[in-house]
Order: C-alpha cells, then structure tokens, then sequence
C-alpha cells in the first residue's frame, strides 16, 4: 500500500473510533491525525503533502528543523518528543504546539525564547500515566501545580496534556491510562487557572490510538501505521 494509502487507513480507523466515542459520551471533538514522520525522508512527508496531508510531527528537535527548512511553510509540525533546554531556541516560532513540557525549567526557557521572537508558544504538559519509570513525563498530581506555575509566564499558553501510554500487545490495557488523562484534564479545567486551557488532549499511538480516540484524544500521533517501520542508520 502506498503512504496515502496506509494514511487513509488510518484516518478511516480513527473516525470510526471517534464514532464509538462519540456514542458513549466520552469523545467530543474528532481528534486530528499527526503523521509522525521520524527517521523517514522529507519526500515522504513530501507525498503526503502533495496528496493534501498538512499536520506532522517530529520527535527530534534536528529532523525537525531540517524538514522544516526545506517542505512546503504551511506544514503544521508538533514536537513530540522530549526536548531538551538548549535546543528550545531552535524550534520557537516553528511548531504549532510542542506536546512534551515536563518541568517548569524547561517552560521558563520557552517563555525566554518566546519573548525574544515575539512569539506565543502553545505547549501541552507531558503526563506520565502510568508512572513507567523509562518515560519523561509528571505524575498526575503534579500536573495541577505545575500548571499553575507555568500559567503567569509571559509567552507560554497552556492548551491541554498529552500522555505517552505503555507498549502493550492489547490497547485495551491502556484505556486506564488514556481515561485517567482525560479526567485529570476536565479537572483542572474546573479550576480556571488564567491562561490555562484543557481543550487538547495528545493520546493514542500506532498501536493504541483508536482506544484513546474512543477516550476523547484530540490529537493522535501515528507514524509506523503510515510510514511503516522507522529506518535507523546503522
């Protein structure tokens, strides 16, 4: 099957998940579908532009920037992956949303580097769910916290949470985790928390995004079900 192809697909799967949702009263939004495009080819990226796709995410701030620089600057690129304090200045003023702030640190540097380019960053707090040792991410009862921390600096707006949910072979295993997400985000919405917003929710990978659609994801991030397997260098 051709990328367009397996991004149909896709996309089919996820408005049919968004469906059931829908019906239990647990999804409001049809969730966007972000091809996330690491290690593969900007022509990659490239056909799936040409056949109408515009929302793509990186998980490295580097790929990122050397796709950025050379696709099409209408492209909407979400930074996924965890990033680093010294490579916020790369990347400000370049992505729609950056989906992977876990600690007030790092929002204070994307505040500064904000400012300098005059700019609003949108970012979601990265919650660890289910507390996996092996992942970034908050506990959820940091979240509120931390939320109000980052709330008062200037150039920082907070649009919601995002969870990246353990490898399972069953994604039934992780509605948990997507449902414990999407509650801990109606709560704190309850607090209106200045500058706060709880309308985005970035849950559901490849392997598990139809249940976290079901769950009320707003954004799912699938690469290998539209690029195929990620190709390492050796």
């Amino acid at each position: 099957m051709s990328l367009i192809d397996n991004y149909n697909s896709v996309s089919s799967r996820l408005s049919a998940a968004y469906e059931l949702g829908k019906s239990a009263g647990t999804a409001k939004t049809e969730p966007v579908l972000i091809a996330v495009s690491k290690t593969h080819p900007a022509s990659d990226i490239q056909e799936l532009y040409d056949a109408g796709v515009r929302v793509f995410g990186e998980n490295k701030v580097q790929e990122l920037c050397e796709k950025e620089e050379i696709l099409p600057k209408d492209i909407e690129w979400h930074l996924i992956g965890h990033l680093q304090r010294n490579k916020v200045k790369y990347i400000v003023g370049k992505v729609a949303l950056i989906h992977s702030v876990d600690s007030l640190r790092l929002a204070e540097e994307i505040s500064k580097e904000a400012g300098k380019a005059g700019v609003t960053c949108d970012i979601l707090l990265e919650v660890n769910v289910a507390e996996e040792e092996s992942k970034f991410g908050i506990s959820t009862a940091e979240t509120e916290e931390l939320a109000r921390q980052i709330s008062v600096l200037p150039g920082v707006r907070i649009r919601g949470l995002m969870t990246i949910a353990p490898f399972v072979e069953n994604p039934e295993e992780n509605r948990v985790y997507f449902r414990k997400l999407r509650e801990l985000s109606v709560d704190i919405a309850g607090k209106n928390i200045d500058n706060v917003y709880m309308d985005v929710l970035s849950m559901g990978m490849t392997g598990d995004f139809e249940v976290a659609a079901q769950e009320g994801a707003t954004f799912v991030r699938v690469g290998t079900a539209i690029f195929g397997q990620r190709s390492y260098p050796v």
